[in-house]
């Protein structure tokens, strides 16, 4: 069967066309602008780049010139439509509705609708996607792969904030968590890489880019996770804080003469790295500046790795024990001094790693020494992967 995997995002959307007899990505690409000028849509198959440039008000004209671009007769990869089995979707949100991928159906697409609130900037360009193609698609069954699905197995006295319960009941305030999918298939790939059962391990999973969170990963179950009610909880990241004291947001507002829009656009998209060191969002930035000296450079990746380790030792103690750390996304799977930096001074919990098997980038490697007891793995996360598995599995269900 052949998956097309689509990602929606208000103005763009990434796709990968994945035959899964063989796992083997027939064509990839992203189409950007959309609905503003200079659309642009860039896919990669069969070793070659193709680019369309012309106006695509909505997603449903990217959609249809992304599957015109599959089946063009010189740069495609499929002779026609029915070639497409299935189309899997990224979601954000699922809220407490679902913990696995669904099957798309009115009352799916209700449900996502409800959700709305909880994922406001996320959620409705998902459903823009996948109402697009179900205009284009109509006989192509669907299938809905939620970011906070894989979490929804966090206990409740780890999910409930400690506000009046009846935000909670009524307002559906609690933790949800976010990067399910990549938590999930890196865990799954850590077991067969130590040639374990995943019901057997405990496992701590850093997914690490510009957006960035931890999970425990206990039996292969979500048990806690640093992003929290939305993605600005837990670590800092490359624009967002992460957990502060919430009393600062009031402060700021009396002491700045900020409105409620302004302070959340500080928290969101002028904090983390970004805003510790002046700099840049990018990591590569911020490090080649700190190399020459930048003292707030240092500091902006001396703060991001001090939350990371902390939140590897806080899990540790979740689960009562670790056997693997693993290291993925962006910044996890290129960064050897991230990796290193994070796990310094947690050889007291058996993490070492080898300098020099870390000196790797973008391959699933173990980077731990002989004698650690805590094996710490680089694993290339593959979300859409995740998202084509969970569609066949579905599908061929029905």
């Amino acid at each position: 069967m052949k998956v097309l995997v689509i990602n929606c995002g208000s103005s763009s959307l990434k796709y990968q066309l994945i035959d899964m007899e063989n796992e083997n990505v027939l064509a990839k690409g992203l189409v950007e602008r959309i609905g503003i000028d200079g659309s642009i849509l860039t896919q990669k198959a069969k070793g070659e780049k193709y680019i369309i440039q012309q106006p695509m008000k909505d997603h449903k004209d990217a959609i249809k010139l992304v599957l015109d671009a599959l089946v063009d007769k010189e740069h495609g990869v499929i002779s026609n439509m029915s070639e497409i089995g299935a189309v899997g979707h990224r979601v954000v949100h699922g809220g407490e509705k679902y913990d696995n991928s669904v099957l798309i159906d009115n009352v799916v697409m209700k449900a996502l609708k409800e959700c709305v609130k909880l994922a406001p900037l996320h959620n409705p360009p998902n459903i823009i996607g996948i109402e697009a193609c179900k205009q284009l698609m109509p006989d192509t069954p669907m299938v809905a792969v939620f970011d906070t699905a894989f979490h929804q197995t966090i206990p409740e006295y780890a999910y409930i904030y400690p506000l009046p319960y009846e935000l909670y009941k009524n307002n559906g305030v609690r933790k949800y968590g976010f990067h399910g999918t990549s938590h999930r298939f890196v865990s799954n790939e850590a077991a067969k890489m130590m040639g374990k059962n995943i019901e057997d391990l405990k496992i701590i999973t850093c997914h690490l880019g510009n957006g960035a969170s931890l999970c425990a990963v206990d039996g292969g179950k979500s048990v806690e996770t640093s992003m929290g009610f939305t993605p600005l909880e837990g670590i800092a990241m490359g624009t967002r804080c992460g957990s502060i004291d919430p009393a600062i947001i009031p402060f700021l507002m009396e002491e700045l003469n900020m409105d409620i829009d302004k302070v959340n656009n500080l928290l969101n998209k002028e904090s983390g790295v970004l805003g510790i060191s002046g700099i840049s969002s990018d990591f590569r930035d911020i490090e080649s500046a700190a190399e020459k000296g930048n003292s707030r450079a240092k500091l902006a990746l001396d703060v991001f790795y001090y939350k990371v380790r902390k939140f590897i030792g806080s899990y540790a103690a979740v689960m009562g024990g670790v056997d693997c750390v693993v290291f993925t996304a962006g910044l996890g799977e290129n960064s050897f001094e991230c990796r290193e930096q994070s796990c310094k001074g947690l050889e007291f919990l058996g993490i070492k790693i080898d300098h020099e098997k870390n000196k790797c980038r973008g391959i699933a490697k173990e980077v731990s020494t002989d004698d650690s007891k805590v094996k710490v793995f680089v694993i290339p996360t593959n979300e859409e992967l995740m998202i084509a598995k969970d569609t066949v599995k579905i599908v061929n269900s029905l």
